[in-house]
């Protein structure tokens, strides 16, 4: 099976959903960029937990942080949508790979006696 993106990109971005508070940040940032003292409040967690869970999330790729021009201390974190289409590229081709091998077992079981 070919990979649509490189295999160290990929296990980033994993090992960066693999966390279910990261997985929830993401799902708040898909309804629009927020700072990281909002996703904080949402998810319940202290400031420096939610600043470990942000950095890990931007070194993976999947959120970009800004400042606004009017306070460079403000942090807003918006989703960068290049990793999830790479994973859904990579769950797509997955599935297709194990498609074909149940079709095979399958034929392969209704030939045998």
């Amino acid at each position: 099976m070919g990979l649509t993106l490189p295999q160290a990109q990929l296990d980033r971005t994993l090992a960066a959903l693999a966390d279910p508070h990261r997985r929830r940040v993401v799902d708040l940032l898909s309804r629009g960029p927020r700072q990281a003292g909002e996703l904080a409040r949402e998810l319940g967690l202290p400031a420096p937990a939610m600043s470990r869970h942000l950095r890990t999330l931007r070194e993976s790729g999947l959120v970009a942080e800004s400042h606004p021009p009017f306070d460079a201390r403000v942090r807003i974190y918006a989703l960068r949508p290049e990793p999830m289409t790479h994973l859904l590229r990579w769950l797509e081709e997955s599935e297709r790979l194990w498609s074909e091998q149940l079709l095979a077992f399958k034929a392969h079981v209704e030939k045998a006696p």
